[in-house]
């Protein structure tokens, strides 16, 4: 009985091991990347950490959907699983579309770095103009201090969205 199951499976069974066993390696490499590239475009450590936990989610999910494949749940049926779920967590959540924005905005500005941490930036907007420089800049918000002490954090997405002078 066993041995029927194993012989049937088998295939699938080596695949997923294979699956498992690669995924903590790609996290291990692809964190070791980011912490090169960090160090390379002197990035702060907290920075690093925030965008190697949304790769390491992101690689959690891609192994979730291989594992799937490889024991026959067709694409389609995963694809009306997940809509569904995200269609709930739109709903029930509104907010969600907000926090993705702002998560993906903190990995653009990591990777192509446009400002660091100690810079004097500029937000020219015409309702609320900022002078600041960069305290810290997190996965959701960058926290600015002005000349007066005064704190102030922004949504990452907002500097996608707005012009920003950056000075030294």
């Amino acid at each position: 009985m066993v041995f029927e199951f194993l012989k049937e499976y088998l295939p699938q069974i080596i695949a997923s091991a294979i699956i498992i066993l690669l995924t903590p390696s790609s996290k291990y490499i692809l964190g070791k990347i980011v912490k090169k590239y960090g160090v390379l475009t002197l990035k702060s450590e907290t920075r690093m950490l925030h965008v190697a936990r949304v790769i390491n989610i992101s690689v959690n999910f891609i192994c979730i959907v291989t594992l799937a494949v490889i024991w026959g749940v067709q694409p389609q049926n995963m694809l009306v699983a997940v809509s569904s779920i995200f269609a709930v967590i739109g709903v029930a959540l509104f907010a969600q579309w907000s926090l993705l924005s702002n998560v993906t905005a903190g990995i653009i500005i990591f990777f192509s770095t446009p400002f660091r941490m100690g810079d004097k930036i500029h937000i020219l907007d015409k309702d609320m103009p900022i002078e600041a420089t960069i305290e810290s800049i997190l996965t959701f918000y960058t926290h600015l201090r002005t000349d007066n002490g005064e704190l102030i954090v922004i949504p990452n997405s907002l500097f996608l969205q707005k012009m920003v002078s950056v000075g030294k």
